[in-house]
């Protein structure tokens, strides 16, 4: 059966998922980049994302690494895949990621602009949803076969399909950082009243794990 699920989404002490003033410098707002320290140097992620081998293991890397198990579709805030805003008027901009993206499966991008698919190399496609939450992730769920939908951020996006009670399973990574300002994930939302409980909670040396678990709600 398939899962809606977040992973790795990194929240600073004071609950923001990215810094201030985001830009194609700063794509995740200033200071943002301090939040993923626990993140970048693991053994998945520099795979994953760079190529290289070795990297750290442990506690952080076993949250990057089921991060990626058995999913099969993306979902991905507008912000998440592009620097600018409005009409696509750069129609050569693919992503942040090169020829070769790390998602190697289907990834339905929440936007209001219409744009036709762009295939990239190792199986991913770039697929632009203009109906909302729900029509991206009733496509999402259909390309992912079976597999699970792993929504990726931002912050807004992941808001949405909570407030909707759309995601079953959440990881949270709380770096110890403060960034003052930014992207709130919780801000308006009553967790608790929505279904949502703590079903893990560990530290490594560089952040705390927290799995969120959605039951149904018995108003305790």
């Amino acid at each position: 059966m398939t899962s809606v699920r977040v992973e790795s989404f990194t929240l600073s002490l004071d609950g923001y998922g990215a810094g201030p003033d985001q830009s194609l410098d700063d794509p995740l707002g200033i200071g943002g980049t301090e939040l993923h320290q626990w993140l970048l140097p693991t053994r998945t992620l520099q795979r994953t994302l760079f190529g290289q081998d070795g990297g750290t293991t442990g506690v952080d890397d076993d949250f990057a690494a089921r991060g990626f198990q058995n999913v099969g579709a993306w979902i991905l805030g507008r912000n998440m895949f592009a620097p600018f805003r409005g009409d696509w008027q750069d129609k050569t901009w693919k992503g942040w990621w090169g020829e070769d993206p790390p998602y190697h499966v289907p990834v339905f991008i929440l936007t209001h602009h219409a744009r036709p698919p762009i295939e990239m190399e190792g199986g991913t496609t770039f697929h632009f949803v203009t109906g909302g939450i729900h029509e991206a992730l009733d496509r999402a769920r259909d390309a992912a076969a079976g597999k699970d939908v792993r929504i990726g951020g931002g912050a807004n996006t992941i808001r949405q399909y909570l407030r909707e009670g759309l995601i079953d399973e959440l990881h949270i990574a709380i770096a110890p950082v403060l960034l003052g300002r930014g992207e709130p994930l919780f801000q308006g939302l009553d967790l608790r009243a929505l279904g949502y409980e703590c079903v893990r909670f560990v530290a490594s040396d560089k952040a705390t794990h927290a799995v969120l678990r959605r039951h149904a709600y018995t108003g305790a």
